[in-house]
């Protein structure tokens, strides 16, 4: 695969010049860009998968404390079309994993999916959305949205990388330059001020901009959907599932925890067929990631269970969130 990155390297080079112009473009107003009397806040990457939005559009939803809050996504792989607002009763397949999982878990939410963020955004407003997180819309320029989030994992950092398909970045690194905060997520909770400042010089942040570390916060209990259970009431033989982009830290929680088990690894938003799903339906129980479990609940037989995991914040939260509070007031004013 490395071989074949490489070959590809020229398309890289297009690809590049392709989306540099095109962000020129929307710099210089020739394309068209959507700006909002009212907060739009953007998580986002660039770079693909396994940065860790999820969470923090959940650490997001657990913190701001205004009413009315509303969350877009695309709605990845999904089958439907157009808009579609969640009521937590759809299948993963209609909406996508995430966007279902925001709402189960934040049923007073109004989730919404739309390849076409500008008419989601339309339609949320016309439900009262005051709000708005956009979920993955980093490089979907035609919403300005007022402040963005861009988040970079630990050990794979933005500026060590290059571009589709020799690489995994959408973008230039430079478009890093549209956020107003950069986030380093999944770093090690021991991570020490000389790795952070040498981040910081790599990561090239601006004065404009603030840089925080977080981490990822596993649960010490599994869950069923319904109710929490201590690892003990796992099975003999279990087989763990994931289809998200970077499982290694899930899988290396599990074995630190001295938990056993053979790993069915798939692609990202993997939609499981009905082949797959019946192996895993011969298995004794299955432990997954709560994304993939939105994806596996309506079809596996076999006791079930996923991991939970949060946002946490190394350092500085209290800073960061006065920085998110400070935006949305502006428009309350």
């Amino acid at each position: 695969m490395d071989l074949l990155r490489k070959f590809l390297f020229p398309f890289a080079v297009v690809y590049g010049i392709v989306v540099w112009f095109r962000n020129k473009f929307f710099d210089a107003g020739i394309l068209n860009s959507t700006s909002y009397d009212f907060p739009v806040i953007c998580v986002g990457n660039i770079s693909t998968g396994g940065t860790g939005k999820s969470p923090m559009i959940e650490y997001l939803l657990r913190k701001l404390t205004y009413k009315n809050i509303a969350v877009l996504s695309r709605g990845y792989k999904r089958s439907t079309d157009g808009f579609l607002l969640l009521n937590g009763k759809e299948k993963a397949i209609q909406t996508g994993d995430e966007p279902l999982q925001f709402k189960n878990k934040f049923t007073e939410v109004m989730v919404a999916v739309d390849a076409d963020r500008t008419n989601g955004i339309a339609e949320l407003r016309k439900k009262h959305a005051e709000i708005v997180l956009l979920d993955d819309a980093f490089q979907h320029r035609k919403v300005k949205a007022g402040f963005n989030i861009l988040l970079t994992a630990y050990g794979d950092l933005y500026a060590d990388d290059f571009l589709l398909p020799t690489g995994n970045l959408r973008e230039t690194y430079s478009g890093a330059d549209r956020a107003q905060v950069i986030i380093v997520t999944k770093c090690p909770q021991n991570i020490t001020l000389k790795e952070r400042e040498h981040i910081r010089f790599k990561l090239q942040i601006k004065q404009y901009q603030n840089l925080f570390f977080s981490t990822i916060q596993y649960a010490e209990t599994i869950s069923d959907g319904e109710n929490q259970y201590p690892f003990s009431e796992l099975c003999d033989t279990i087989t763990v599932v994931t289809g998200i982009a970077k499982p290694a830290p899930f899988t290396q929680y599990l074995k630190a925890k001295n938990v056993h088990f053979e790993h069915r690894k798939f692609p990202d938003h993997h939609n499981f067929t009905e082949v797959e799903i019946a192996q895993l339906n011969t298995k004794e129980c299955i432990l997954t990631t709560e994304k993939d479990f939105m994806r596996l609940k309506d079809n596996i037989t076999v006791p079930l269970y996923y991991l939970p995991i949060e946002t946490a914040f190394v350092e500085n939260e209290e800073q960061f969130l006065n920085r998110i509070n400070r935006f949305i007031t502006e428009f309350k004013e």
